[in-house]
């Protein structure tokens, strides 16, 4: 018998208790720049489109393409009041749980899951957050051939500029090890 293998035994008795979630991975070799770390949150990646002009719709769009804006009046009300039109934001459908004061993956399925019926009663229970990471259309101009560190740029300049408040927001970004962080 070899003398790791009670150690290792150990490290995956605690791996399973605590689950994957509770080690960091140590990362061999840090480029010095064009790199932005962003914090990785538990919720559904998604689209939101701003309507085109007036009279048009807030369209949030999964990953897999599914039409899902019934099921987050709460989004669509904030997005229309807030957001210009001809905007295409990246991010993250995050749901908090109130009474517990975390975010919730329990009830960010439950919202998702839900039909314009249901969406509302659990939107008022279970608050949803939009939470943007990047800019991929502006004023109805797409912005995917322009490097990222522009597009935060414009997305950074969005957000102060128009003073926009939650349940629209954008993660923090950091530009790596001494590089300071981007938005809060």
């Amino acid at each position: 018998m070899d003398g790791d293998a009670p150690q290792g035994r150990e490290e995956r008795d605690n791996e399973q208790a605590q689950g994957p979630a509770a080690h960091a991975v140590t990362v061999p070799h840090t480029p010095d720049s064009g790199v932005a770390y962003e914090q990785k949150l538990d919720g559904h990646r998604a689209l939101l489109f701003t309507a085109a002009g007036p009279g048009g719709t807030v369209v949030v769009q999964t990953r897999r393409g599914g039409l899902v804006q019934d099921r987050w009046p709460d989004l669509v009300a904030a997005a229309e009041a807030q957001l210009p039109h001809g905007l295409v934001l990246d991010g993250e459908l995050v749901v908090w749980d109130t009474s517990a004061g975390r975010l919730s993956f329990e009830a960010l399925q439950r919202r998702a899951a839900a039909r314009a019926r249901s969406a509302r009663i659990l939107a008022a229970r279970w608050p949803a957050y939009f939470v943007t990471f990047d800019l991929l259309q502006l004023d109805g101009q797409e912005l995917l051939a322009r490097p990222y560190a522009e597009r935060r740029a414009l997305l950074e300049n969005l957000f102060s500029s128009r003073a926009l408040t939650p349940p629209v927001d954008a993660v923090s970004a950091d530009d790596g090890p001494g590089q300071g962080a981007g938005m809060a």
